[in-house]
C-alpha cells in the first residue's frame, strides 16, 4: 500500500532577527530536545542551535530562545543525550555561501522527530548538526533530496527526507511548502513531505523543469516586477529579466544593482553599509503603508516569452524589522540585498510568504502558485507518487461516451483492467519485499567495511570549493562572530550507521489540480549529487 503525505504543523512561534517567520518543531537526542527551526528548501540537514552560540555577557540574555532552544535549553548538549554518536567539526557547506553566509557545524548521528503531537514522525541515527555561528540566526530542516558525505564521495548517507521514502512513511521525494504571513493575522506556515495541501494554493498551469546544475535547483526565469497601486503610479523595478534561485533558508530577495536602484527610489530605502542592509524612515514607511502597493513578481522557464506564472505580494510582505546582532533595537528595513553576479541572484523567505511551492524531486520539475488563505482549517493533502508507481495525483475524467460501447467490448476491457491491476499489484508486492530484504541486509551487517556506499547508486561528484572569505552575510562585522572548535583530526563516518538504501533523483511537481507543462524534458535524466562536508580546520573559539 502505498504511503500516504505527511503534513508538520507549525509551531505556535514566530521567530527571526531579520522578520517575522512561522517556525517547526524539532526534537532531538534522548531524551529529546526541543528547538525551533525554518524549512530549508535547498538543504539536505537538520541544523539546530549549539550552546555555543549565545556567550554570556555578550548576546542578550534572551539568545538562547531567539535563536530557538526552547526553555530550559540553551542548545544543543551532546552529553545529555545517550544516543548521540559524535562525527567531527566540519564547515556547513551551504548553497548559502555564494551569499556570505559562513560557520562550522559540530556533526554527528542521533535521534530526529519532526513534530510534538501525536502524528511526529520519529528517526533514529540521523545526521545532525549544531552550529554557532549567527549567520543563519536559527536552525534549519533541509528538504532537498541529495545525500550527505563527510570524507570520500563513496560513503553517502541517505538525509531525512529519503530515510522517510525509504521506510514507506511518505509516497515519494517531494514537498509542498508555504512559510506563511505574519500580517495576514499571523496565518500558519504549511508544510507537506510527499505531496501538498491542495488547500493552500491556487490552481496553476505552468510547471518548471528544475536547472541542471543541481546545486541551484529551483531556478526560476524572472522576467517582470513591477509595483502598482503606489503615489507614484506603477513601476517597472525589473530593467531585464534575470534567472533566480528559489531558497526558503535565507530571508532576502537578491537582485542586480539597477533593480535595487529602482526598489530604492520607488519607496524610498537608505542603505545601511555596516549591515548591507536597506532601511525605510518612519516618514517613507507610513506613506507606503497608506498607499499599500502591491508588487507582482512573474516568471517562466525563459527569460522571454512562454509560460508565465504572476505572485503578488502585498507591501506589508516587505515591511520587516531586523534585530539583533544587525542592530540593538529593532529596525524596519525593506528586505532586499545587492547581488554582484548572477551566481547571487536568489528570492528568499520574504517571496514564501505568498508562494506555494511544490517540488517533485523524482521527475524533477517544480511548480510555484499563488498562495491561498481561504481555507486555513482544513487540510486536503495530495500524495505525489513515485514516477515507476503512475503519474502524480492525476485525475482522469469520467467518459462519458462510454454508454455507447457494445457489451462484449465493456466485458473485454474489465477483464483486461483487472488483468493489468493484479500485474501491478504483484509487482509493487515484489518491490517493496526486495526492499526490506535489502534494508535488513544493511543494518545486519554490523562489521561492514569502511568503503561501502551504503546501496547507493552511482552518483556525480560535487566539486568542493574553498572556503570563502566573510562577507558580512547576516549581520555587522563588529559584532563578533561564533564558530565551533575544529577537530585535530578528521573524523570519519561510522561504518556501523544504520543508513538505508535509497534511490536519489532530484526535483518537482505535479496535481490533480493542474496539468504539467514540463520544460525541461531531459531533466528526469539527471541524478542528484551527493552533498559533501568538508572537514574543518579552523580553530577553537571566535573568529574575529
Amino acid at each position: 500500500m502505498l504511503a500516504s503525505p505527511w503534513s508538520w504543523r507549525s509551531s505556535s512561534f514566530w521567530d527571526g532577527n531579520d522578520g517575522l517567520w512561522n517556525s517547526f518543531i524539532v526534537q532531538v537526542g534522548t531524551p529529546p530536545q526541543d528547538f525551533r527551526v525554518f524549512p530549508s528548501t535547498a538543504g539536505q540537514e537538520t541544523w539546530v542551535l549549539n550552546p555555543q552560540g549565545c556567550v554570556n555577557g555578550e548576546d542578550p540574555t534572551g539568545c538562547p530562545c531567539d535563536r530557538g532552544a526552547i526553555p530550559p535549553g540553551v542548545g544543543f548538549d551532546v552529553n545529555a543525550s545517550s544516543t548521540w554518536l559524535p562525527n567531527g567539526i566540519f564547515t556547513l557547506n551551504a548553497q548559502e555561501e555564494q551569499l556570505g553566509y559562513t560557520g562550522n557545524g559540530l556533526y554527528g548521528f542521533d535521534a530526529v522527530v519532526l513534530g510534538t503531537d501525536q502524528k511526529a514522525i520519529n528517526l533514529s541515527h540521523q545526521v545532525l548538526a549544531s552550529i554557532a555561528d549567527k549567520s543563519y540566526y536559527l536552525g534549519q530542516f533541509g528538504l532537498g533530496p541529495k545525500p550527505i558525505n563527510f570524507t570520500t564521495f563513496n560513503e553517502p548517507i541517505p538525509n531525512y527526507l529519503s530515510t522517510l521514502v525509504n521506510f514507506s512513511m511518505i509516497p515519494s521525494l517531494s514537498f509542498g511548502y508555504t512559510a506563511g504571513a505574519a500580517y495576514r493575522n499571523k496565518s500558519p506556515a504549511s508544510l507537506t513531505l510527499g505531496g501538498y495541501d491542495s488547500n493552500r494554493f491556487n490552481p496553476t498551469n505552468l510547471s518548471i523543469a528544475m536547472n541542471v546544475d543541481n546545486s541551484r535547483p529551483l531556478q526560476i526565469a524572472l522576467q517582470k516586477v513591477q509595483a502598482r497601486g503606489n503615489t507614484g503610479g506603477d513601476v517597472d523595478l525589473l530593467p531585464e529579466g534575470t534567472f533566480h534561485f528559489v531558497d526558503s533558508t535565507i530571508p532576502h530577495i537578491w537582485l542586480p544593482q539597477d533593480a535595487v536602484n529602482a526598489f530604492v527610489s520607488t519607496f524610498g530605502l537608505s542603505y545601511d553599509s555596516n549591515t548591507d542592509l536597506f532601511l525605510i524612515n518612519d516618514t517613507m514607511r507610513q506613506r507606503n503603508l497608506q498607499s499599500m502597493p502591491t508588487l507582482y513578481f512573474s516568471f517562466g522557464a525563459s527569460l522571454s516569452g512562454g509560460a508565465t506564472q504572476t505572485i503578488s505580494l502585498p507591501y506589508s510582505a516587505f515591511d520587516l524589522q531586523a534585530g539583533y546582532p544587525f542592530y540593538e533595537n529593532a529596525t524596519n528595513y525593506f528586505p532586499i540585498r545587492v547581488a554582484h553576479n548572477d551566481t547571487q541572484y536568489t528570492i528568499g523567505r520574504t517571496f514564501f510568504q505568498e508562494a506555494y511551492v511544490i517540488a517533485d524531486w523524482e521527475r524533477q520539475n517544480f511548480t510555484i502558485a499563488q498562495t491561498s488563505f481561504d481555507n486555513l482549517n482544513n487540510v486536503h493533502l495530495v500524495a505525489i507518487t513515485p514516477p515507476m508507481r503512475g503519474t502524480a495525483a492525476t485525475t482522469i475524467a469520467p467518459d462519458t461516451n462510454i454508454k455507447n460501447l457494445s457489451k462484449g467490448v465493456i466485458v473485454g476491457i474489465a477483464i483486461g483492467a483487472v488483468l493489468l491491476a493484479g500485474a501491478a499489484i504483484m509487482a509493487v508486492a515484489l518491490c517493496i519485499r526486495r526492499r526490506r530484504k535489502q534494508q535488513a541486509r544493511i543494518i545486519a551487517e554490523d562489521g561492514a567495511s569502511r568503503g561501502t556506499t551504503h546501496g547507493t547508486p552511482a552518483l556525480h561528484e560535487q566539486e568542493v570549493k574553498p572556503m570563502l572569505p566573510y562577507a558580512k552575510p547576516e549581520m555587522s562585522s563588529d559584532h563578533a562572530v561564533n564558530e565551533l572548535p575544529a577537530s585535530a583530526d578528521p573524523v570519519e563516518v561510522d561504518a556501523k550507521s544504520q543508513a538505508i538504501l535509497s534511490q536519489y533523483h532530484e526535483l518537482p511537481a505535479g496535481s490533480d489540480e493542474f496539468p504539467e507543462h514540463i520544460v525541461n524534458p531531459n531533466a528526469r535524466e539527471r541524478q542528484a549529487r551527493v552533498h559533501r562536508l568538508r572537514w574543518s580546520p579552523s580553530s577553537f573559539g571566535r573568529r574575529t
